[in-house]
């Protein structure tokens, strides 16, 4: 699937952009999806010494899922496609690669 189909298609079940708080909302969203990745990280470190192989592909997959909803969401509220959002983190990624900086911290490195 191309992901401006996937930002269009998830946009279907998005509430409208003028509604009272809702970049809040989305936000609040996000972090909600990702910290469900996290906490379910934390219990394989806690109680499976950290073997990820056990994670749930298919739990896995429906969280990353719920948070590519709120990434392509919040993108199209600053009408952003999110193929777009893809090509530049890929662009960054790669410069950082070619300057060897791929480690280390900060957005500016």
């Amino acid at each position: 699937m191309d992901l401006n189909d996937y930002q269009q298609a998830a946009l279907r079940t998005a509430a409208p952009k003028d509604k009272h708080n809702e970049l809040f909302h989305l936000l609040l969203g996000l972090v909600g999806e990702t910290g469900e990745i996290a906490e379910k990280a934390k219990k394989i470190v806690r109680d499976k010494d950290s073997d990820f192989s056990q994670w749930d592909i298919e739990d896995l997959t429906k969280e990353l899922g719920d948070t590519l909803w709120y990434v392509a969401v919040i993108a199209d509220y600053f009408d952003v496609p999110l193929e777009a959002v893809a090509q530049r983190n890929i662009e960054k990624l790669a410069d950082r690669q070619k300057r060897s900086m791929l480690g280390g911290s900060g957005d500016n490195r």
